[in-house]
């Protein structure tokens, strides 16, 4: 029953807001309680049926006629619950100092407080739903609410147009899933999930099937070239929501098609692999360039979420391979290297969202270039944040390298395909996705640099401070987890193995020691995380020592620092997130496009560059202004004319009948 108590508290939370819309204080305190309440059943509920290997189905019965919710919670349900949940409680500690320090209309709070409740709630029927009516009902309200959620500051013409265009690909994905759904829907003459297990389908049904299923999840995930909504609408929305959304719904995505691909297909073909392996290749190193170009921290967090979802398709391109090619052991190892970077994923992108809620609301800036001195400002923001960083850049000790090790470990099987093409395809994409892992530790070190470190670029970044104890709590959460994560890895594959057993019918070799995980045997490659971790505390604190002790046996004369006649150093003469990135942007001039403006005042020349988005500008943006010339040819259909619309409906008529007569 505690999943139903999960799923109740969430939609509890959501009609509250409205009842307590006269009680603004006790409105933002039992909503976000019952958040957290929610979440803790989800994550209690999920590792119980997870370590237990439980599988629980459940039927509700409708008032409509024929109409039965089907549910069920089983090992791969029970992993994305406990990623969910754990998101959950992070949000209902961070959320009430966030809605505190935003300065909000009431109006507005509660519109966010509903639709908050029912977006967390929709995403657990997803998870839960085991027949089409109950995952598109649930699909639907989750896209839906969230884009009530996108929409929040709607005073604003950007984020309205980020709102639309997150609707428009949320609908389209439905579409696509859909399509996909009745396919199988044809072949068994049932909606329900589980008498689709063993169907029969020729082999060009079934790609027809995976690939329109790939279109439908990879929109929603935000793989390339489907991204484009997604760093427009996590910038527009509350940063606790553009973390349920990144570190969350993102995830949601990954699961349906994880759920569609290994478990309703009949059968995984080769083709499928080849294909998600290069969209996810593609995706990483788009999302990663496009990550370090940016200037608003929350399009740098949003970019860099399309770069990870890269790497879990990649892996999950690297599972569908092996297991096509009677690799049962190598399948298991990319998808649990796809289930580990999803959980990681949540957890430090979630952390960086919070983390630039923080200055946003109490600094009151997003742009990189007016930030600057933080760590003074908000040291325990500034140390969190660290974490998220060092954690997204995938270094050790943090969850993050594991993950992507477990990706590399992988990869490096390639020579046991038979198929060259295929082994070169796996070596290009390991080494694509080394290089992003790369920018991803620039990329960071710009943020946190040009963020937290130097002088304060801004008078009103001057006055920013740490934020209240349940904000910094949550982040805190967050990034124990992350470091928890990282140092005991192996106890987390022993419970991703349950999933392995339930989708590839394989689990990975037992671990030997909690202190070592050894992936496929030790001969090949071992990672023994918390030795490593522990070395680089010790190693950490003798350097801090040593250089202390150094520093003052020093004989130390402090003098001015040579300022080139400028007379005196000042905050504008520091290393700018433009100027971080520009060698970068040399390099790959040609695939950002860059437009550069100059401004000549009195007695200074400002430089602003732009960067567009590839994909947007050529694509994107083409079909829309396409679509708007169509609707114009359109709009002359209506004249006002009521003997024009009387011939409209003549000309019908006559077509229906003829076609009647002519195939009836």
């Amino acid at each position: 029953m505690n999943l139903f108590y999960a799923l109740i508290a969430a939609l509890a939370s959501s009609l509250l807001a409205l009842v307590l819309h006269s009680l603004p204080r006790i409105q933002k305190i039992v909503t976000f309680s019952l958040l957290g309440v929610s979440g803790f059943f989800a994550v209690a509920t999920g590792l119980v049926a997870l370590l237990l290997s439980q599988h629980l189905s459940f039927e509700l019965i409708s008032t409509l006629p024929n109409l039965i919710w089907r549910l069920k919670l089983d090992p791969l349900a029970s992993f994305f619950l406990i990623v969910v949940g754990i998101i959950v409680i992070s949000v209902s500690f961070y959320g009430p100092g966030y809605v505190s320090g935003s300065n909000q209309k009431q109006s507005s709070l509660t519109s966010m407080y509903f639709f908050t409740g029912l977006f967390v709630g929709s995403m657990y029927l997803v998870l839960f739903a085991a027949d089409v009516i109950t995952f598109m009902v649930a699909w639907e309200l989750m896209s839906i609410s969230s884009y009530f959620l996108v929409i929040h500051h709607y005073e604003q013409p950007a984020n309205r147009r980020a709102a639309l265009i997150y609707f428009l690909m949320a609908q389209a994905s439905g579409l696509f899933i859909l399509f996909a759904f009745s396919i199988l829907i044809k072949f068994t003459g049932s909606m329900s999930f589980a008498v689709w297990h063993g169907v029969s389908l020729t082999a060009n049904m079934a790609h027809l099937a995976f690939f329109i299923a790939l279109i439908g999840f990879g929109m929603k995930a935000g793989v390339v070239p489907l991204h484009v909504w997604l760093p427009k609408a996590h910038p527009a929305a509350p940063s606790h929501i553009s973390a349920l959304m990144s570190g969350v719904m993102l995830k949601v995505a990954v699961y349906g098609l994880i759920r569609f691909t290994f478990e309703l297909l009949p059968n995984i073909y080769w083709q499928w692999g080849a294909v998600t392996l290069f969209i996810g290749t593609v995706s990483a190193l788009f999302g990663m360039l496009y990550a370090l170009v940016q200037r608003d921290l929350k399009k740098v967090l949003a970019y860099s979420s399309v770069k990870n979802i890269g790497i879990i398709f990649s892996a999950l391109g690297l599972s569908l391979i092996f297991k096509s090619l009677s690799q049962p052991l190598l399948a298991a190892l990319g998808l649990i290297a796809a289930l580990y970077h999803s959980l990681n994923h949540a957890l430090f992108k979630s952390l960086l969202f919070f983390g630039a809620g923080v200055i946003n609301n109490l600094g009151h800036e997003r742009d990189l270039e007016r930030m600057g001195g933080l760590i003074k400002k908000m040291p325990h923001t500034a140390w969190y944040f660290l974490i998220g960083c060092i954690s997204i850049s995938a270094l050790p000790p943090f969850s993050g390298f594991v993950s992507e090790w477990l990706f590399f470990q992988t990869a490096i099987q390639a020579p046991l395909l038979e198929n060259e093409i295929m082994r070169a395809l796996v070596s290009v994409a390991a080494a694509i996705i080394a290089l992003t892992s790369a920018l991803a530790a620039a990329c960071f070190v710009k943020v946190y640099g040009v963020a937290f470190l130097g002088q304060p670029r801004s008078l009103r970044i001057q006055e920013a401070h740490d934020p209240d104890w349940g904000m910094r709590l949550a982040m805190g959460f967050l990034a124990l987890l992350c470091l928890l994560f990282g140092i005991l890895p192996t106890f987390t594959i022993s419970a991703l193995n349950i999933v392995s057993e339930q989708l590839i019918k394989t689990q990975l070799p037992p671990t030997e020691s909690w202190l070592r995980l050894v992936p496929i045997n030790s001969k090949t490659s071992s990672y023994g995380a918390p030795l490593i971790g522990v070395g680089i505390v010790v190693i950490s604190i003798a350097t801090y020592y040593l250089l202390h002790l150094s520093y003052k046996r020093a004989k130390i004369k402090g003098v001015k620092p040579w300022d080139c006649g400028y007379g005196g150093i000042n905050q504008r003469m520091q290393y700018s997130a433009l100027a971080f990135a520009m060698p970068i942007r040399r390099i790959f001039f040609d695939f950002f496009l860059p437009q550069g403006k100059i401004e000549k005042d009195i007695d200074r020349i400002n430089y602003s560059i732009h960067i567009n988005d590839l994909i947007l500008q050529y694509i994107y943006l083409p079909l829309e202004r396409l679509s708007f010339l169509f609707a114009k040819r359109l709009a002359y259909l209506q004249s006002g004319n009521v003997r024009v619309y009387l011939t409209y409906i003549f000309i019908t008529l006559i077509l229906l009948l003829w076609t009647t007569a002519k195939f009836g």
